[in-house]
């Protein structure tokens, strides 16, 4: 196959981390990066444009991979770019994945593009995983826990409380709740003991941080189902200590086989970037995409419409010889 030629969409974390992907995918050239700020002022190391000037790249592009956000980019640019390009996303609204899903999949269809929409690790790979150990063991109970890791959602809920200059949290699993799930136990787990929150705070001088921390710990919807610890720490201590973007997490479904087997599927990550890592597995997935659209298929797909193989770069006589 040609080499696949890509482009980005939206120079964020996300977006740098699928420039460093490229880098190691020989079968993969990226072509231009579009942004939303003044081209000229971000350096990269290809052509940058306005997000305005896409569609003239239409033809010179064989995936668009993008790399918004997705609370207001991804629902407008999914549907946008589907008309123009086979595109690549990270949506991540578990909840609205069936109406992203329709919305993308109507623009993809019509125009005759392939759209691979919530790749990245969850949604993504641990999607795959959860279903793979449904069907494999009907019987059971599936069980995910996330981290230990930097939370974006919550860290950045964090920093919009009154009187907070910078903050970060991490989101921790319980360990005693995990070691039930691996010893087959199949326990009922509540929210609160699944995982811990401990947050990092940097306050504004002079601001009453009883409040800041009453105000986070009773957050609907963000911490007030979990126990949560609050520390204030200085700005130099902040950026010493938690700056870098680690996460990860683990998959497991315990169930029964036979009489009374007890069996369990694992699978885990531990990222030391994650969005170098989603960025990674939106690439391999760009090569899905472009393969499928090479063979004609068409409309909005999830991970769980797309042969493994297609995300290698190695042929499907290769793939039997090395890996089977």
């Amino acid at each position: 196959m040609k080499q696949i030629t890509v482009g980005i969409v939206g120079y964020g974390n996300l977006g740098k981390g699928v420039e460093k992907s490229i880098r190691q995918n020989p079968d993969i050239r990226l072509e231009a990066i579009f942004t939303r700020r003044e081209p000229n002022g971000v350096e990269a190391s290809v052509p940058v444009v306005h997000i305005s000037e896409a569609e003239k790249y239409i033809g010179k592009i064989d995936v668009m991979i993008l790399c918004g956000g997705s609370a207001t980019d991804l629902p407008e640019q999914g549907p946008q770019f589907a008309k123009w390009f086979n595109t690549v996303d990270s949506f991540d609204t578990h909840a609205r994945i069936p109406e992203y899903f329709a919305a993308v999949d109507a623009e993809a269809a019509a125009s005759g593009h392939v759209s691979v929409i919530s790749t990245g690790w969850d949604p993504g790979l641990f999607s795959l995983n959860r279903m793979l150990a449904e069907a494999i063991l009907p019987e059971g109970k599936e069980y995910t826990f996330w981290g230990r890791g930097v939370s974006q959602g919550h860290s950045d809920a964090i920093r919009r409380v009154e009187g907070v200059k910078n903050g970060v949290q991490y989101t921790i699993p319980v360990e005693e709740a995990v070691a039930k799930v691996r010893a087959g136990e199949n326990p009922e787990l509540s929210t609160r003991q699944k995982h811990l929150r401990e947050c990092f705070v940097v306050a504004e001088e002079g601001a009453d941080v009883a409040r800041i921390e009453k105000e986070i710990k009773e957050m609907p919807n963000y911490f007030a189902d979990y126990d949560t610890t609050v520390n204030f720490i200085s700005e130099e201590e902040l950026k010493a200590n938690h700056s870098a973007m680690p996460h990860g997490g683990t998959v497991l479904r315990s169930g029964r086989t036979g009489e009374n087997s007890t069996q369990i599927i694992e699978f885990g990550l531990k990222l030391d970037s994650n969005p170098e890592f989603t960025a990674s597995v939106l690439v391999a997935y760009a090569r899905a995409a472009a393969k499928l659209s090479a063979q004609g298929d068409k409309g909005a797909k999830t991970v769980f419409d797309i042969p493994f193989g297609l995300l290698s770069p190695k042929s499907a006589e290769q793939l039997r010889k090395e890996l089977l």
